[in-house]
């Protein structure tokens, strides 16, 4: 048999890694279900519990990945990253509906005071901003890390690009394509207006229609972008290769099981590493902000890091940002509208003393972060800053005092604006430019690096 002929036998075998993630999902997405519709479960340890669910997660991301490339036949690569990051960051919004949700209940029963019904309205924007910080602060760096590591790779054996060998190249440093220009500004865009929450005592409806009509304005400029050819292998090859309406059905049987996957297991995935947590003395609050986002924001951290080790750093650093943009606009945005339904008021979502803090230290994170990508780039030295900041708030977070952490934020954001506004100036070409690229160019206007590639 010749070699095309083998090719072709195998482009219809079925991939043995496609079963394997969902038989890895299996066990954890019906024990999720079990706990909704109450059929026969197993009541397991805390650490096992999240063990079973993680694994489900990592099977689901797995799923959603392939699906993700698989869909770039029919769809631009725009939109396609746009789609996996919205299934991606599921968890992250069924965390943050569930304590909002709880809050609308709890303030219904009376006015809103300064005891329970407040902290239990601080839990949603706390794992909300915890999430936002987690992505940029630790997603970011480790795209940048595993990047370089699948360049090493490469190189060592013989197989990286031309472009991830070529002596122009550095290493460390993640290119973005001149389209992902979308994702920074409408970023940008969406920070800048954010940086006026902490200045109040409500997340209100009017919130809720700005930052769904930025994430609305995004959607519809990367709508504008023409399909591309994609680079597959593997599962998504094998889903991609197929005629349009099997190829089609695929692409959305398994978006659909991997977000059925992520949203039975995310939820019970958080509450056992919590349930863990507390088992160790660690408080409420520190493991709805930091611990429960590290497992809701599991999924695009994996896919993620999958798209940087089989050298697509920039769809990988894509990814994050996409998430990013839509976590800061259309999670931001819905928030207030699930309280209103839960709580049967138009009254906003009630924003206490710390929450203002934290958003603020949110907002001046996500300003800084678009300050470093206006180039389009995420350099080692960006990415050491952003991880170096963000670990000097979260270990102060954890073991210092409400008034230091206070202090603390405060400090930091100022740092946080400086340098971002330091960045803008120096690279006032690049932003206008960006900016411009963003908003108005044609994308067929826009040269197509090759790359998202290490350089």
């Amino acid at each position: 048999m010749t070699t095309s002929a083998q090719d072709e036998q195998a482009s219809h075998k079925l991939p043995y890694q496609l079963p394997l993630a969902a038989l890895a999902s299996a066990f954890g997405a019906y024990l999720g279900a079990a706990a909704y519709l109450g059929l026969p479960s197993l009541d397991l340890p805390p650490v096992l519990a999240a063990l079973v669910y993680g694994i489900a997660i990592v099977g689901g991301a797995f799923i959603l990945s392939w699906a993700a490339e698989a869909a770039q036949v029919d769809i631009n690569a725009g939109l396609a990253l746009a789609l996996l990051a919205l299934l991606a960051v599921l968890p992250e919004y069924a965390v943050d509906f569930v304590f909002t949700w709880r809050c609308g209940n709890t303030w219904a029963q009376g006015p809103p005071g300064l005891t329970g019904e407040s902290n239990v309205c601080s839990l949603a924007l706390a794992n909300m901003t915890g999430a936002n910080r987690v992505l940029v602060g630790i997603g970011w760096p480790l795209v940048v890390l595993v990047a370089a590591l699948a360049v090493w790779r490469a190189r060592k054996a013989g197989t990286a690009s031309e472009e991830s060998t070529s002596p122009s190249t550095r290493g460390g440093e993640v290119r973005l394509a001149p389209a992902m220009a979308t994702e920074v500004t409408f970023l940008g865009i969406a920070t800048l207006y954010s940086l006026t929450l902490p200045l109040k005592s409500t997340l209100t409806l009017w919130d809720s229609a700005v930052f769904i009509l930025i994430f609305a304005l995004y959607a519809w400029r990367l709508s504008r972008m023409s399909p591309t050819e994609p680079d597959l292998i593997g599962v998504s090859h094998w889903v991609g290769s197929k005629e349009k309406r099997p190829r089609r059905s695929w692409v959305i049987g398994m978006f659909v099981v991997a977000a059925i996957i992520i949203l039975l297991t995310a939820e019970h995935f958080a509450e056992s590493l919590v349930q863990t947590g507390e088992q160790l003395g660690i408080s409420q609050f520190l493991l709805v902000q930091w611990v429960a986002p590290l497992a809701s924001e599991s999924p695009e951290l994996i896919v993620a890091c999958l798209y940087a080790w089989r050298l697509k750093a920039g769809d990988s650093l894509g990814t994050l940002l996409s998430s990013k943009v839509n976590q800061w606009t259309l999670l931001v945005g819905s928030l207030p509208l699930v309280f209103a339904i839960s709580a049967l008021t138009m009254h906003g979502l009630p924003i206490d003393t710390q929450q203002r803090f934290e958003l603020l230290i949110t907002a001046a994170q996500s300003l800084f972060a678009v300050s470093i990508l206006i180039d389009r780039s995420l350099t080692f030295k960006g990415a050491i800053a952003l991880l170096s900041l963000f670990l000097v708030q979260f270990f102060v977070s954890v073991s210092a005092g409400t008034q230091v952490n206070r202090i603390t934020i405060i400090v930091l954001s100022i740092l946080y604006g400086i340098l971002a506004i330091a960045q803008f100036a120096w690279n006032y070409r690049n932003t206008i430019q960006t900016v411009k690229d963003g908003t108005v160019t044609p994308f067929d206007q826009l040269s197509d690096d090759p790359s998202g590639r290490v350089r």
